[in-house]
């Protein structure tokens, strides 16, 4: 069993950080290096992991409590329904440094895919990056 840690809201655990999970999100977009890629829009699949604290919500039953689910997913929707960018990596930045401003996430890791006409049989191209709050 994990000793005791305090995180940042000053709450006792003794497990590593909570986390919430938004997987299998589907969004069209017109991201790509190539031109042809961003002239036709496609699928791209996005997973977000949030660590943060669930303690309190667990008690309490309260949305006001945790991080609201729907603004998680409204940023990555913004994010790959918007402005064409040619990495993926540019896209995952973007995403999780918009998580990390919603109250109470300590961290984030976000997962993309797509899967280019140019690639296939693979199943998918896909990045996953980690960042936390500084």
């Amino acid at each position: 069993m994990a000793s005791p840690q305090r995180f940042s809201t000053g709450t006792l655990h003794n497990c590593d950080m909570d986390r919430i999970l938004l997987e299998g999100m589907s969004f069209q977009g017109r991201h790509g290096v190539r031109p042809a890629e961003r002239e036709v829009p496609q699928e791209f699949k996005v997973d977000i992991e949030v660590d943060c604290d669930l303690s309190e919500p667990g008690k309490s039953d309260r949305i006001e409590d945790s991080v609201d689910y729907r603004q998680i997913y409204a940023v990555a929707k913004e994010v790959i329904e918007g402005e064409s960018r040619k990495l993926l990596e540019t896209l995952a930045a973007s995403i999780a440094d918009r998580v990390l401003e919603i109250p109470r996430v300590g961290g984030v890791a976000v997962r993309i895919a797509k899967r280019p006409e140019s690639m296939v049989p693979i199943a998918a191209a896909a990045v996953r990056i980690n960042r936390t709050r500084t």
